[in-house]
């Protein structure tokens, strides 16, 4: 059974940062490739970033400079460090591998 634990989401002042958690199990996670996925309200849901098995990384355009992606496999873990943050950042952040996905960590940038 696939399991995609996140955490890490909150509450924080516009130039805060966070960092997301996601801790697979059920996968060979050092072969898969990982993502994060954000839906705010009302948008549909679109890729953040995404990490390769081999350690590539992409990233949306409105995130390059303030988000990191990087990965621990001996750890099964996958991270979104998110740094200045801004309003329209505020969604819930989605973990994604292949066709399975986490249950969602909020991330609400208010000041």
């Amino acid at each position: 059974q696939v399991q995609l634990v996140e955490s890490g989401g909150g509450l924080v002042q516009p130039g805060g940062s966070l960092r997301l958690s996601c801790t697979a199990s059920g996968i060979i996670f050092s072969i898969t490739n990982m993502a994060w996925y954000r839906q705010a309200p009302g948008k549909e849901r679109e890729l953040v970033a995404r990490i390769s098995d081999g350690g590539n990384t992409n990233y949306l355009d409105s995130v390059k400079g303030r988000f990191t992606i990087s990965r621990d496999n001996a750890k099964k873990t996958v991270y979104l460090q998110v740094n200045s943050l801004k309003l329209e950042d505020t969604a819930v952040y989605y973990c994604n591998a292949g066709s399975y996905w986490g249950q969602g960590t909020l991330v609400t940038v208010s000041s």
